[in-house]
């Protein structure tokens, strides 16, 4: 069923919610808190990033606050991942590039809700430098684009609602602002509603809204009312398509460890939302119903804790992660190319040799 709402002139398509839940979404341990407090004497996870052969994450308030930590793809061998980031404090955000846009395969980036920069860490955490700088309001989210709607940039949300792109190079464009927090960020890999492929989300944990951004920086509002709207995750279409048990959803569980769900669990729901929820724990299902044109909101699990940081690792993800190949690993096959051709011309010469004799 869907409701239309006048809001400063703007009609809004307000989801219907489900009043039970449709499904159970099992979650298990993935990162010990023993093994974060061994390590970091913190336990109390919040930003969690893939990082192609590795997983690296942050702790909140407190000991090591400002030092990344890094997990095998098992989730062991916990240890801390490059130097303390100066400056930083509170909630610090992690992600990693794609290796598209002319960013490096996974880098990792970190940005803190304490100021607006974001940092760049060597993949292997040998070094690490300011990224970019300036941002109006602490970072609290980001994303890269994978569809190139928003010029394979990454985009970066604030406190105040900004939410920028990102060149290369560190320069930073204002996209977008959204009058309020931005915590969460995901990219719908297909149509979703009247929204095209590829467009971008953002989820504001206070009034619980799913917002879409357009390329030209419009905002609209998508679905209202979630409570605690914390993170947003589009459940990739070729889930589970590589048979790695890496692929899954995963996610920070504040102040205890980090759980996983496999992809398996996500499998009836290729293409919708994923919406959690910081205030209730809830784990939503937003799928768009053609029938009624709107937007269904279902409960689909409980996490087991405060959920934090959440993301989806998949097919993609995992194919991207493979280093891009260096200039001369490019002139490898040529080469091969070449060198058959010369053996072949000479073989040639050989035969007219030996026929005109």
């Amino acid at each position: 069923m869907k409701t239309l709402l006048k809001f400063c002139g703007i009609t809004l398509a307000v989801a219907a919610f489900s009043g039970q839940a449709v499904a159970s979404i099992p979650f298990s341990t993935f990162v010990s808190g023993t093994d974060l407090s061994t390590t970091l004497g913190n336990q109390s996870t919040i930003g969690f990033a893939y990082a192609g052969d590795k997983f690296v994450g942050s702790v909140y308030f407190g000991t090591n606050n400002n030092q990344l930590y890094s997990t095998d793809l098992s989730g062991g061998s916990v240890q801390k991942f490059g130097a303390p980031i100066v400056g930083f404090s509170g909630e610090i955000y992690v992600t990693a590039s794609l290796g598209i846009g002319g960013f490096g395969p996974r880098d990792v980036f970190a940005g803190s809700e304490a100021q607006g920069s974001v940092y760049r860490v060597a993949h292997d955490g040998s070094s690490q430098s300011l990224f970019v700088s300036g941002l109006v309001g602490g970072v609290r989210s980001i994303a890269f684009d994978p569809y190139g709607n928003y010029g394979h940039e990454m985009i970066v949300a604030t406190n105040t609602g900004n939410v920028y792109k990102v060149d290369n190079a560190g320069s930073a464009t204002l996209l977008a602002n959204v009058g309020e927090d931005a915590e969460g960020l995901s990219f719908t890999p297909q149509p979703f509603g009247s929204y095209a492929a590829g467009t971008l989300f953002v989820a504001s944990e206070g009034s619980g809204t799913l917002r879409a951004i357009s390329p030209g920086g419009s905002v609209s509002v998508a679905v209202a009312g979630i409570g605690g709207a914390e993170m947003v995750s589009f459940v990739p279409l070729n889930l589970g398509a590589s048979g790695s048990s890496v692929e899954g959803f995963y996610a920070a569980a504040y102040p205890s460890d980090i759980q996983k769900a496999d992809a398996s669990q996500f499998l009836p729901y290729l293409g919708d939302a994923i919406v959690t929820s910081e205030t209730g724990h809830q784990v939503w299902q937003i799928h768009y119903d053609a029938g009624t044109a709107a937007f269904d909101v279902n409960q689909i699990g409980t996490f087991p804790a405060q959920p934090e940081d959440g993301i989806f690792v998949t097919t993609d993800l995992i194919r991207s992660a493979v280093p891009e190949p260096t200039p001369f690993a490019l002139m490898i096959p040529s080469l091969f190319i070449i060198c058959g051709a010369l053996r072949n011309r000479r073989g040639q010469l050989s035969d007219r040799s030996r026929r005109e004799t």
